[in-house]
């Protein structure tokens, strides 16, 4: 039964068994848990981040040992908290949450340093959710110069 819920959790209820692009799959997971966290502003967003971003360290590395293979396609709770942490202090606006998907998924993909260097050196499941928390500040920094000069 824990084996269940974890592999729930851990594959984002499920879109991580996308045929393809399972990572872009967690994402849009990632969309609607933002606007639900928003009712209750930052803080609530914050929490959640938080929240996902412990319990999906242990959840990572238990379908690491359970699958046999390092950071499986299959685990997208990372991407869901990476997410979570771009969008920190944005508003529940559409042009928020499309550019904040788009920078997340292109620093997910691209793996600037030091992105590239948290998957390939931190084991486990901290290396699973790290490199995609390290993607989700290039995505927040991103978001607040479009804030800035754009919106």
């Amino acid at each position: 039964m824990i084996h269940r819920l974890i592999l729930v959790f851990a594959t984002g209820f499920g879109t991580g068994y996308a045929p393809i692009a399972s990572g872009t799959f967690g994402t849009m997971a990632a969309i609607p848990l933002f606007i639900l966290l928003s009712q209750w502003g930052n803080p609530g967003v914050l929490a959640g981040l938080v929240f996902i971003a412990l319990l999906g360290i242990p959840a990572s590395n238990h379908m690491e040992r359970s699958l046999g293979v390092s950071d499986p396609g299959r685990i997208v709770i990372d991407e869901i908290a990476g997410y979570l942490l771009a969008m920190a202090g944005s508003p529940v606006e559409a042009r928020y949450i499309i550019a904040g998907f788009f920078l997340f998924r292109f620093f997910d993909i691209v793996k600037p340093p030091p992105v590239r260097q948290a998957e390939k050196y931190l084991r486990g499941g901290l290396g699973v959710v790290a490199d995609d928390l390290l993607a989700g500040v290039y995505a927040w920094i991103c978001l607040r110069l479009l804030e800035k000069f754009l919106f």
